[in-house]
């Protein structure tokens, strides 16, 4: 592969593998900062040897990597904001008690059922200096739905820090959350709320701007769906647009048009040098040009919300624009690598956001791909010809994403390209008419003319969407697909795509050797698959589920209104597709289990058991009426187990009686899931 003769390449690679080792292994900042410095000063010693024997130049280019590696680690140490004592993490020690904490308004969350949401940043706790990301929960009704960007908040109330996934396999929400420096979450009401002030800073400034935008926008009639779908388009702000229409969206294999991406900021940029093309090529006029181009570009990614798509993509496209000033050739492959590092050293944690993984990936494919994919047939109707652009064009990011999508989302859309060959030319006049639209709504209302036609033309788009949506024979669902996977998946197609570009024996050989991989990969998560038993306590909301495992067979009891619905579970669906399983059986809970010689019993509300029936593990639902200390005079198990049906008082006074008892206690609704 050409790009990695491109020196910067290496480096980058090698950096990031400084950023994942970090979340791994978490070393000490003193080792690290004091091997940067070491390692700077012997490539310093080596460059300089290097001028005069070219012995030392290998040396000189393992020390380069080596350097950049932990620059990587170093990068990430600076910017994980627990290292600092100011932070809050740091500082409260008592998460039972509420606290007064100073706060002011990043950002805009999408609301849940219950809270109003927004990012925050700390200012002070009970009166002490402190910093650090929060999120503020409202909870609703509340008559201050409408808190504005920058506003500076009193709030009393406690603190949650963030936890893992309380089931298996499910999305690691707390996970997500630190890798955005956010590790807890406050809860209160609107009168544990005291607005004191605003602090007006740029991005506040440009935050209330987009918010004035919005406002505009919906002033000028726009049906409600239709408003939502434009404001995600041309504002990045998906908060508002419906669960049933973002479903559309995703089925279709359309949902990438409604995060503003390279997409979107490279219509901006043609936009912007077409309407400055009258201006005069002299060199003063060449630089004005450039100057307009990149503060429009940065100004539309503030507004968007700098996401990680929308930086990668404003950076990139800010490198072609200035290729294009200089007039020289600009390697896409060069400013792909550069955006990234320079992404990367300004917010390290952006490699762990799945739109920065996506949209790269998509990118790099398209860059590489389409051009072998579009040699393939040459038409010559100009029609034809660019509905071939945009199959190979689609084909191309879906070959780069594809594995990694459905590692995350256990699903493929498989009318892809025929979403993308009838949506692509309708988005082009949609972007068109809504750049007017909102350069429009920076001023005042959006006339009738404008606006009209404009929703239009997003109620056609989501009719299309809708549509090829409705044939969900061609979504493939519930993919199981792990880490190896992903990695041999990858391994396949980069190969293939080398022996494609040129046909020799020793590329070949890779390719058929990625494939074996593969293959090698599989049978070995078959293997383990069936040779695993285990027995699971899952934790559900005032429910009870339990599962009992053997091999790849899933036997689960619960009551009739859970089984029923079992499908639609996200818990167990979670556990099945990450454990390579399917659903032998549906059954009510029994009182006693026997798993790997251990005999569990189950007291449910009924507080029936037997006094002689000694379990090793003694696992409690539904709120029995139960006096354990009484239990315990007959037989000690050697575990207690309670579920998320039990009420919470219950659970303190079985707790407290199972610690004087001196007997493991594990409450799932504070613990997670418990497993055998």
């Amino acid at each position: 592969m050409k790009i990695l003769h491109f020196p910067l390449a290496k480096i980058s690679l090698a950096f990031i593998i400084g950023i994942v080792s970090f979340q791994y292994y978490k070393p000490s900042p003193i080792w690290v900062f004091g091997s940067v410095l070491f390692c700077v000063f012997l490539l310093l010693v080596f460059h300089l040897l290097s001028r005069t024997k070219n012995n030392f130049k290998l040396i000189f280019g393992v020390l380069s990597l080596l350097t950049s590696l932990l620059l990587g680690v170093a990068s990430s140490i600076i910017h994980k904001e627990t290292y600092n004592s100011l932070h809050y993490i740091n500082q409260i020690k008592d998460y039972e008690n509420q606290h007064l904490i100073r706060l002011v308004i990043n950002e805009k969350l999408k609301n849940t059922q219950k809270n109003t949401r927004y990012i925050s940043t700390i200012r002070s706790v009970d009166k002490q200096q402190s910093f650090g990301k929060i999120i503020l929960n409202i909870k609703k009704p509340n008559q201050i739905d409408s808190i504005k960007i920058g506003a500076e908040l009193n709030v009393i109330g406690m603190l949650y820090k963030n936890k893992g996934s309380f089931n298996p396999n499910q999305f690691d929400y707390g996970k997500y959350l630190e890798n955005q420096e956010i590790y807890a979450q406050v809860y209160a009401n609107e009168t544990q709320i005291n607005i004191v002030g605003t602090q007006k800073t740029i991005w506040s400034q440009f935050s209330n701007f987009r918010t004035k935008i919005i406002e505009n926008l919906a002033l000028s009639n726009f049906k409600k769906e239709e408003l939502n779908i434009l404001i995600a388009l041309l504002l990045g702000q998906q908060q508002d647009i419906s669960p049933e229409i973002l479903k559309d969206y995703q089925y279709a294999g359309a949902v990438h048009i409604l995060s503003v991406s390279g997409l979107h900021v490279g219509f901006i940029l043609m936009f912007i040098t077409f309407l400055l093309k009258p201006m005069s090529n002299s060199k003063r006029n060449a630089i004005l040009k450039l100057v307009i181009i990149l503060v429009s570009l940065w100004t539309y990614g503030i507004l968007a919300g700098l996401s990680a798509s929308v930086v990668r993509s404003v950076t990139m496209f800010s490198f072609v624009a200035i290729g294009i000033h200089l007039k020289r050739t600009v390697n896409i492959f060069h400013t792909l690598v550069v955006s990234m590092l320079l992404i990367l050293l300004w917010k390290p944690s952006f490699l762990f956001d799945v739109g920065f993984q996506l949209s790269y990936l998509a990118l790099f494919f398209i860059l590489w791909v389409q051009p072998l994919l579009s040699n393939i047939w040459q038409p010559k109707n100009r029609i034809i010809q660019y509905i071939w652009d945009i199959v190979t064009v689609s084909t191309a990011a879906q070959i780069g994403a594809m594995p990694l999508s459905i590692y995350y989302f256990h699903q493929f859309p498989g009318l892809f390209f025929i979403t993308n060959i009838i949506v692509l030319p309708l988005l082009g006049v949609i972007m068109i008419i809504g750049l007017i639209a909102i350069i429009i709504a920076c001023f005042g209302i959006v006339p009738f003319v404008i606006a009209k036609p404009l929703e239009f033309l997003i109620e056609f788009l989501n009719y299309i969407i809708h549509w090829v949506a409705t044939f969900e024979d061609f979504i493939i669902k519930n993919i199981s697909f792990n880490k190896e996977m992903l990695v041999a998946s990858y391994l396949v197609i980069i190969f293939s795509v080398l022996w494609f570009k040129k046909n020799t024996f020793q590329r070949l050989f890779l390719t058929l050797l990625s494939i074996i991989s593969l293959q090698c990969v599989f049978i070995y998560t078959k293997f383990k698959a069936e040779n695993t038993d285990e027995f699971i306590v899952f934790n559900a909301k005032k429910h009870s589920i339990i599962t009992e495992r053997k091999k790849d067979l899933i036997t689960v009891y619960s009551n009739d209104s859970i089984l029923e619905n079992i499908d639609n579970n996200l818990a167990i669906q979670s556990y099945l597709i990450g454990n390579f399983c399917k659903i032998e059986e549906k059954k009510n809970i029994g009182n006693l289990f026997y798993f790997k010689n251990k005999k569990i019993l189950i007291i449910d509300s009924s507080s029936v058991y037997l006094e002689k029936t000694k379990p090793d593990i003694l696992i409690v639902i539904n709120s029995p009426k139960i006096n354990l200390v009484r239990v315990f005079e007959s037989w000690k198990p050697e575990q207690v187990v309670i579920d998320g049906s039990n009420y919470k008082s219950y659970a303190r006074l079985w707790e407290a009686t199972c610690r004087k008892e001196k007997i493991p206690f594990h409450n799932i609704n504070e613990k997670g899931f418990y497993k055998l």
